[in-house]
């Protein structure tokens, strides 16, 4: 009886700080009703500050999104921000949110707790995509920079992204600072609250929207290749008018934009899940596209940092890209159009095609691989600035791409752009996506990758998460689909350990991934998400194409990444 009563207590507590109505009632039912579960669901465990910040279920609690907790979380921010970074008062802090639901409270009471700490605000009036909030820490100069977003989530999630002086994600040991000042806080009634007509508390000037886009214009090459008629849809996100603004800044003046889709809407009421890798997502767009015969179908998710695309297949209907597929697309595009010679870089992640590292070598320019996460890809490209290089792309297989660096995290705006672009000047040429793919397969091999989430929800879910990962570590397999296993690289531990005995040191850091090799090729690799309950598996073969029949090579391939993928799936789940 102890938890339980612990729980109640700490939902007294936490009633009698809540600043919110919707969240006080929910708390005071389930303490009316007696309803321990639903007070230890909310009380049992917090949400974790991490690297990008936090993002989980609305409700109230520790372990739900709510303004109680935004303003903890806000408060150690501002705590760090003042003890480390240099002139973070008067720097100050751009503030954006999306259009989710509680993302203008949450919004407004980052700023005031921002601002009652001493540090000035830059806040957009308005929903905005993630990226742009990005761009305006270094427009402006910021000490740092908050999104208030969920990204892809359901629509009942919301979350808190975090941006250093930068304009990239923190990173460690900054964020575990953040938490440890979180942690510190013993009430809320310690956390001082700027009135609404503080001085501190500024509108971000129109001029940055401009500057962006300027800065995503700079980054086209081929200005007389606009035939291409296009549909997009954000997903009912809050990227919508500034992406069809930018493509028709560049240019492409066929641009439809779904209409069911076309304007935020925190309910996503036309798509099972509002992420565009889902299946599904992209039918409204698919089918508007089919209708009016477009070239090429575009996709933000609601925050705007993703893209997506699909194009016309040969045989009829649409065919959606992968994020390895475009990302490698416009890597070679970009190497073949841009300026500048061997002093580029491109960089991708770990769990992301190996193609891109043959794409570099073939263009003679550098190539640097990250742990997942657009906070490492972002460091990757600080790392080739000091050494006098430049960072032309860096992608990430969840459809994340960043073109260029005048924004420090994946752009699915300036993405979409760049895309539209390559297509219509693949089209002058009278070719397609598709042709343009077929000959990559053809210098390269044909790279197929897959990935599956597993969805793992609640404590018993986090152990088999933790099960599948210290299977394969400590009871690696010999064999997967009847090859021979010849490595088994363990990021947590930093090494890869061959099967001949040789011992490799990583030099990422630390972390949860573990990575299988076979002696084809095929890369195998299996690691929790940082933001959602999953179990993330990937996995990718390499199939030569041999006497150019890229077809029959391609068949080839899916038929082996289909045994390899299931196999090991089996075997990390315990039940092969």
């Amino acid at each position: 009886m102890l938890r339980p009563m612990r729980f109640r207590e700490e939902a007294v507590r936490w009633l009698e700080e809540d600043p919110d109505p919707d969240t006080r009632e929910e708390l005071a039912t389930l303490l009316d009703l007696g309803d321990e579960s639903g007070l230890a669901d909310r009380f049992g465990e917090r949400l974790q500050f991490g690297t990008a910040g936090i993002r989980g279920t609305l409700g109230a609690g520790p372990n739900r999104m709510n303004r109680a907790l935004i303003r903890r979380v806000t408060s150690g921010l501002a705590d760090r921000l003042n003890a480390v970074a240099e002139g973070a008062a008067a720097r100050g802090v751009v503030v954006g949110r999306d259009a989710r639901h509680k993302s203008d409270v949450f919004a407004d009471d980052t700023a005031k707790v921002l601002a009652g700490s001493g540090l000035a605000v830059h806040r957009f009036p308005d929903p905005v995509p993630t990226p742009l909030v990005a761009f305006a820490v270094r427009a402006l100069g910021a000490a740092a920079g908050v999104q208030v977003t969920a990204s892809h989530n359901p629509p009942g999630d919301n979350g808190y992204k975090v941006y250093g002086p930068g304009g990239a994600q923190i990173l460690p040991p900054f964020d575990a600072e953040v938490a440890a000042a979180i942690d510190a806080l013993d009430s809320l009634g310690d956390v001082p609250l700027a009135p609404d007509d503080d001085a501190l508390l500024w509108t971000v000037d129109p001029a940055v929207v401009d500057e962006y886009l300027e800065a995503a214009l700079a980054l086209v090459h081929r200005p007389d290749a606009r035939d291409l008629s296009i549909v997009y849809t954000p997903l009912h996100g809050v990227a919508g008018d500034l992406c069809v603004e930018l493509l028709e800044r560049a240019g492409f003046n066929e641009v439809r934009a779904v209409p069911e889709q076309a304007d935020p809407d925190p309910d996503f009421p036309t798509v099972a899940f509002p992420n565009p890798e889902m299946p599904g997502a992209l039918d409204l767009a698919l089918a508007l596209a089919g209708e009016t015969d477009a070239d090429l179908v575009l996709a933000n998710d609601p925050d705007g940092d993703r893209v997506a695309a699909a194009v016309p297949a040969p045989a009829g209907g649409w065919r959606p890209l992968t994020g390895d597929e475009v990302g490698c697309l416009l890597a070679d595009h970009l190497l073949a159009e841009g300026d500048g010679g061997a002093e580029r870089v491109v960089a991708t992640t770990v769990v992301s095609s190996q193609m891109l590292a043959r794409i570099a070598e073939a263009h003679g320019v550098g190539y640097a691989e990250t742990l997942t996460g657009f906070k490492w890809l972002a460091r990757a490209a600080a790392d080739a600035e000091a050494d006098g290089r430049r960072m032309v792309l860096a992608y990430e297989q969840a459809l994340g791409v960043m073109v260029g660096t005048a924004v420090r995290d994946k752009d699915g705006l300036s993405a979409a752009l760049v895309i539209a672009e390559m297509a219509a000047h693949y089209k002058t040429q009278g070719r397609t996506l598709l042709d343009a793919l077929d000959d990559l397969a053809r210098r390269f091999g044909v790279h197929a990758t897959a990935g599956a989430s597993v969805r793992l929800e609640g404590p018993e879910g986090r152990a088999l998460v933790q099960a599948a990962l210290d299977r394969l570590r400590t009871r690696p397999p010999r064999q997967v689909a009847g090859i021979d296993v010849v490595a088994v690289a363990d990021h947590a531990a930093g090494v890869s350990r061959a099967t001949d005995g040789a011992i490799t040191e990583l030099r990422t850091p630390a972390t949860d991934l573990v990575a299988v090799t076979l002696a084809d090729g095929t890369r195998l690799q299996l690691r929790p998400s940082g933001t959602e309950p999953l179990l993330k598996f990937y996995a990718e073969v390499v199939e030569p194409v041999g006497d150019g029949d890229v077809v029959a090579a391609r068949e080839r391939a899916a038929a082996r990444l289909a045994a390899v993928s299931g196999a090991f799936e089996a075997l990390a789940l315990g039940v092969a």
